[in-house]
């Protein structure tokens, strides 16, 4: 399991770190809102879910994508904005999707997919299927009216979801204390009728088992559950580079983090020969992903006004 877990990690890790460095270049076509130091909770709480389980996440899904086992090349050739991505060169980054995977839409409009979640795990319990679905979201979110009116929604539907919240204390560059009267995102839920815990980001291990145990509540028919996980983002809010010199945080209070860092913890606990093979698997698929994206051509302009609304069968039939 540490070998699995670490290749999870160091995978979105290098493929992020490919992304920032090759990002100046202007290759890559869209915002990107890196998952850099948030990797765990990701890969912890999806390496407990099951192929047909399913997930929604937030415009910093880079990480979830891949944890839920999205395809790499069609990532990247997304985030160049060309054909073979995966909405074919029109989402970009923050749009991220592959429903063969159980990655279902990402949205860049705050909270937004929150909803959505609770609408597909309603789906589930009518079908009376035992797969269950996991919103992600951040700490921002929460402070969207949809948060509150989802969670309620849940609770009287008794909904196979599990919410989990990506705490990383800034919404852009506000800290939750400056956002929030009572910053205890646990308590919101909690009121709802919601079991809450909160637990560790950079603890992959302990989030995959607690993933695993509440796992075994929803999909029994228990309900919805809600996990808040402290984290904490490396780079800026948006693009590749750091944002410390704007001194809305220091760079001592990403410090500690650094220094948990669960890819460098597990690297550790590998043997040397383990770690690089991995390393060096990984390094290969990378390098394949990004060839695979440069290669790719741009949308045809016919293009530009396809897949911009669902028009009713009647007016298919017509064509």
């Amino acid at each position: 399991m540490r070998a699995r877990l670490f290749r999870a990690l160091y995978r979105i890790r290098r493929l992020e770190e490919e992304v920032a460095r090759v990002y100046a270049s202007d290759r890559i076509k869209s915002p990107v809102h890196l998952s850099i130091g948030q990797e765990a909770v990701s890969v912890g709480v999806c390496t407990a879910l099951r192929p047909d389980d399913i997930v929604f996440g937030t415009y910093r899904g880079h990480a979830l994508y891949l944890a839920k086992g999205g395809d790499l090349n069609a990532m990247v050739a997304e985030l160049f904005g060309k054909a073979t991505g995966c909405t074919m060169g029109k989402g970009g980054s923050m749009h991220l999707i592959d429903p063969e995977a159980g990655v279902m839409g990402m949205s860049a409009v705050v909270g937004t997919t929150i909803a959505n979640a609770a609408g597909y795990a309603y789906a589930l319990k009518l079908r009376r299927s035992d797969s269950v679905v996991v919103s992600f979201f951040g700490d921002g979110a929460t402070e969207e009216g949809v948060f509150t009116e989802t969670l309620n929604f849940a609770v009287l539907k008794h909904l196979p979801v599990l919410f989990v919240c990506e705490n990383n204390g800034y919404a852009i560059h506000t800290h939750q204390t400056r956002r929030q009267g009572r910053a205890d995102i646990c308590a919101k839920a909690e009121a709802f009728g919601i079991p809450a815990e909160r637990l560790d980001g950079n603890d992959v291990f302990g989030l995959l088992t607690r993933t695993q145990e509440v796992l075994k509540s929803v999909r029994a028919g228990g309900g919805p559950w809600f996990l808040e996980v402290s984290t904490y983002r490396w780079r800026e809010h948006v693009g590749p580079g750091r944002d410390f010199q704007l001194g809305f945080r220091a760079e001592a209070e990403c410090e500690p983090w650094i220094a948990a860092d669960p890819v460098t913890r597990l690297a550790s606990e590998l043997s040397v020969g383990e770690r690089a093979a991995i390393e060096a698997e990984v390094e290969e698929e990378i390098a394949a992903a990004f060839a695979f994206a440069e290669a790719s051509p741009f949308p045809a302009p016919g293009e530009l006004m396809t897949d911009i609304f669902q028009e009713e069968p009647d007016a298919l039939a017509a064509r």
